[in-house]
C-alpha cells in the first residue's frame, strides 16, 4: 500500500489527462485477478464478481493540481503537465488523491485474497478529473452504469487537515453545491483624458462586484449557508486607456435548492442591471462548471456510522458538519438515484494539528503522514465493503 501510494504521489496528472495512472491501475488490477475497464477517457473500472449477492461501488479519484510540491519527503513530485491552454506548469497530488487510490487498491486486494467470507460484485471506480468537475460527469455519459453491474450504494472518502487515524461522518447534506462563471463586460474604449467617450467595464465591474456581496448578506436568511466569491478580474493594458472590455470569474457554494436559485438568480439580476444602469450592453455570462451537493443518505450513513466504530474505535468515529468545500462524487450515485455515504478521514500527526499549522488541501505541503493515514482509509473503505457483501 505505501509503495503504490509512494508512486502515484511521485507521478501525478492533471485532470482528463491521467494516462499514465490509469496504465499503472490496470495493470496492478491485471495483478489481482480483478476484470476491468476503461471508461471516460481516463477513468478505469475495476469489477470483482464472486458470486451472487449485493453490489457495491466505491469511488477514488485519481487527477493532481497544478501546484508545485514544497515538501522534504523522499517520494516528493517534479512532475510537469500542460494545460487546456498550452501553459507548461508544475503537477502535484496537493488534495490527497494518491491516498483515496491507494487505499481503495488495497481494500480490493485484501477482498480478491479472501473470496471465502463474503459474496456479491464490488465495482471500483477510479475517476479522473475530479478538480474540474468533468470526471464523474465523462464516466457516466460513457456509459459507466451501462457496463458496470448496478450498485445498491456507492461509497466514497476524502483526506482533509485533521487528526491522522480518526474519520468524520456526515448525515443528509455533506458538501456544497458548486457554480463557476465567467462573466465579459462589454463598455466602449477612450483615451484615459476623455471618460466622457466611454463606457467603463472597469467602473462597471466594480459597482457589480461590490453588489454581490450583499446578496449573502441581504437576500439569504442568517441560518442558511452561501457563499459568494470573485476569484479574478481582469481589464486593461495601460494606465491611461479605459479598455473595451473586462472579465471575472465568481464561484458560489450552497447547500440546499431554493438557496442556490435564489443566489444565481440575484447574481444574474445584478450583472444585468448595473449594466444598465451604467449604459452598457447585456454582459455575456458562460458557466465554467457545476459540482452536484453531496448528500448521505441518512439510513446508510447511520449502518455506516456503526461499521466504522467497530473497525476503528468509537473515539476515533467523529460527528462533522456539512462542509462547503465541493466533489463531483454525488453525479455517480445521482445518475441512479440510488443511496450514497461520502465521509472524510486525517492525514496529519497530533503536533502537526496541535500547532496550528496543518496545510489545507490544495496547498503545495498538502502531504499526509503514511501512517496512520493509509491504513485508516484503507480500513473504512475495507470495513464499509464487508458490512454489505458479508464478512
Amino acid at each position: 500500500m505505501l509503495g503504490l501510494y509512494q508512486h502515484l504521489h511521485a507521478h501525478p496528472e492533471l485532470s482528463m489527462q491521467e494516462h499514465a495512472t490509469a496504465q499503472y491501475l490496470e495493470t496492478h488490477l491485471d495483478t489481482l485477478g480483478i476484470e476491468h475497464f476503461r471508461c471516460g477517457g481516463t477513468g478505469v473500472v475495476g469489477v470483482l464478481r464472486n458470486g451472487d449477492g449485493p453490489v457495491v461501488a466505491f469511488r477514488a479519484d485519481t487527477d493532481g493540481l497544478p501546484i508545485e510540491e514544497d515538501s522534504a519527503v523522499g517520494y516528493r513530485s517534479t512532475a510537469r503537465g500542460t494545460l487546456e491552454d498550452g501553459t507548461e506548469v508544475p503537477v502535484m497530488h496537493g488534495c490527497g488523491h494518491d491516498t483515496h487510490v491507494a487505499a481503495l487498491m488495497t481494500a480490493a486486494e485484501v477482498l480478491a485474497a479472501d473470496r471465502e467470507n463474503w459474496s456479491g460484485t464490488l465495482v471500483l471506480i477510479f475517476q479522473p478529473g475530479e478538480e474540474t468537475a468533468a470526471g464523474a460527469r465523462a464516466m457516466v455519459e460513457d456509459g459507466l452504469w451501462e457496463k458496470a453491474p448496478r450498485p445498491e450504494v456507492v461509497f466514497g472518502q476524502h483526506v482533509m487537515p485533521g487528526l491522522a487515524g480518526t474519520v468524520e461522518v456526515v448525515s443528509g447534506p455533506a458538501m456544497a453545491y458548486a457554480d463557476s462563471w465567467k462573466v465579459t463586460l462589454h463598455g466602449e474604449q477612450s483615451h484615459g483624458s476623455q471618460p466622457q467617450d466611454s463606457i467603463d467595464p472597469i467602473v462597471l465591474g466594480a459597482h457589480i462586484i461590490t453588489r454581490l456581496q450583499g446578496i449573502v448578506s441581504r437576500e439569504i436568511g442568517p441560518r442558511r449557508a452561501a457563499v459568494v466569491t470573485v476569484g479574478t478580474f481582469h481589464a486593461g493594458l495601460k494606465e491611461n486607456i479605459i479598455p473595451a472590455t473586462a472579465e471575472f470569474t465568481l464561484n458560489v457554494r450552497t447547500m440546499e435548492d431554493d438557496v442556490r436559485e435564489s443566489v444565481l438568480g440575484a447574481i444574474r439580476r445584478i450583472i444585468s442591471a448595473e449594466a444598465a444602469a451604467s449604459g452598457a450592453p447585456e454582459p455575456e455570462i458562460e458557466e465554467l462548471y457545476r459540482f452536484p451537493r453531496n448528500l448521505n443518505d441518512p439510513a446508510a450513513t447511520a449502518v455506516l456510522t456503526e461499521v466504522l466504530r467497530g473497525a476503528l474505535g468509537a473515539e476515533n468515529v467523529l460527528a462533522g458538519e456539512p462542509k462547503m468545500g465541493s466533489e463531483d462524487f454525488g453525479t455517480l450515485p445521482g445518475a441512479l438515484g440510488v443511496p450514497s455515504v461520502f465521509w472524510f478521514f486525517g492525514g496529519f500527526d497530533a503536533a502537526t494539528v496541535e500547532s496550528g499549522t496543518m496545510p489545507v488541501n490544495h496547498s503545495p505541503r498538502f502531504v499526509p503522514v503514511p501512517e496512520p493515514t493509509l491504513w485508516t482509509a484503507a480500513t473504512a473503505a475495507l470495513a464499509a465493503l464487508r458490512s454489505r457483501l458479508g464478512s
